[in-house]
């Protein structure tokens, strides 16, 4: 994909399964080629979805093309002017730059380590400045210059300051309900997995697709193509991300990154490796780690043996989240008390993230009809069901070699007042 990196006017083609042919040149052409945005090659879409769905292999990199297209196709629908249109296809491309090994899975340590989430890595990238030391001078800001556009707007537009992505339709295109993003990674995850919830009908969004007083909008006959959308990605979320088998193996990878040694003081620099360079790393450290890592590869799986449905607001288990040195702690102290080793018990909090409720902004999808704007997800008893419901049955999970999965379902039964 590097081949026509100097050329003037080069132009070529590359061939997706989801979209079809996908034509790139200039600017695009020149970033693909950039060692920042060929990382993107190491990193599985994904995570760990391949070891309950084996088609689940594919990468950042595509579905950074992808995003690409789609932001295109909506430029286009929108009419936007030329500038505007390179603006956001540019940000489309590149608004994964800053993912870590695993994609979302060591978005925990990334905050613990770095203070910041992958939006603000891309930023670094965009720019060539980072304050956190966890990416390396690149070559994308002097590409971007050289074509004729400033990476801090680039930045701006894939990491909004103050996160307000859905203040204009270029924000709207890649930070809004229904946006290029999401239209891709839909699509692409279920041609993976073999799942048909991700299924949607983007031709039928995409076509449907308007601006009203600078806000992005559906027509009234795309309506179904709409709840499709908001269905899908809901039971795309229950289906495939947070499948118990997928979370347990999440929760593996989660714990060799954390009990590494000498973690946290030197794990900033981790977050630029890909996931086959931070597997060879974590196999080559000492202890916990490194067992862990080695379960991973021959799929010797940890499982849920205890989970709480419901947890008071508040709870000790949301405080874990802000401090997981404590949640660590709790881990090796229920070991202790079953008999396990260090390691052999997880606490998985997914669940309790405020960004795991897919349907947290659809009160912000709009459809156009006779002139009139709505909101019909708005307040509607039947879609704050569905926006509110957790993409898993349980609030907690308790995940434990298998060894131990039954003393640990005994005791973890008993009230949980109980626990260390």
């Amino acid at each position: 994909m590097g081949s026509k990196r100097g050329r003037a006017g080069a132009r070529k083609s590359i061939f997706d399964p989801v979209h079809g042919p996908i034509p790139l040149g200039g600017v695009a052409l020149a970033l693909i080629a950039t060692p920042e945005f060929q990382r993107l090659w190491g990193i599985r879409q994904t995570g760990f979805a391949h070891l309950v769905f084996p088609g689940a292999n594919h990468t950042r990199l595509e579905h950074s093309l992808g995003t690409y297209w789609v932001a295109g196709r909506l430029a286009e629908r929108l009419g936007l002017a030329e500038p505007a249109h390179r603006l956001v296809t540019t940000g489309a491309l590149l608004h994964d730059l800053g993912h870590g090994p695993f994609s979302h899975t060591l978005d925990g340590p990334m905050r613990e380590v770095l203070g910041v989430a992958h939006e603000r890595l891309s930023r670094a990238r965009i720019e060539g400045v980072d304050p956190t030391g966890a990416v390396d001078g690149g070559e994308v800001p002097a590409v971007l210059e050289r074509h004729g556009l400033r990476p801090r707007e680039v930045a701006d537009l894939v990491d909004p300051p103050g996160r307000a992505g859905g203040a204009s339709v270029l924000g709207e295109v890649l930070h809004g309900p229904i946006d290029a993003d999401r239209i891709d990674y839909l699509q692409r995850d279920a041609h993976y997995t073999g799942v048909a919830h991700g299924a949607i009908d983007a031709v039928r969004l995409l076509d449907t697709v308007r601006t009203v007083r600078g806000r992005l909008a559906f027509a009234e006959k795309g309506r179904s193509a709409v709840e499709g959308f908001l269905v899908g990605r809901a039971l795309m979320y229950s289906t495939v991300y947070y499948h118990r088998t997928v979370r347990a193996a999440e929760m593996m990878a989660q714990a060799a990154f954390e009990r590494q040694p000498r973690y946290p003081e030197e794990a900033r620099a981790l977050f630029r490796l890909t996931d086959a360079e931070m597997l060879v790393r974590l196999q080559q450290s000492e202890g916990v780690a490194a067992a862990l890592v080695g379960r991973l590869l021959e799929r010797r799986l940890y499982k849920r043996a205890y989970g709480w449905t419901t947890v008071p607001p508040r709870s000790r288990w949301h405080r874990f989240l802000r401090r997981p040195a404590e949640r660590r702690a709790l881990e090796d102290a229920i070991a202790g008390r079953i008999g396990a080793r260090p390691g052999e018990v997880l606490v998985d909090l997914g669940a309790l993230e405020p960004h795991t409720a897919p349907g947290d902004d659809w009160a912000r999808v709009a459809l156009l009809g006779d002139g009139t704007i709505s909101y019909p997800f708005r307040g509607d008893r039947l879609w704050d069901a569905l926006a509110a419901r957790r993409p898993t049955d349980w609030a907690v999970s308790v995940y434990v070699a298998p060894r131990v999965r039954a003393a640990a379902a005994r005791w973890l039964a008993r009230d949980p007042r109980e626990l260390p």
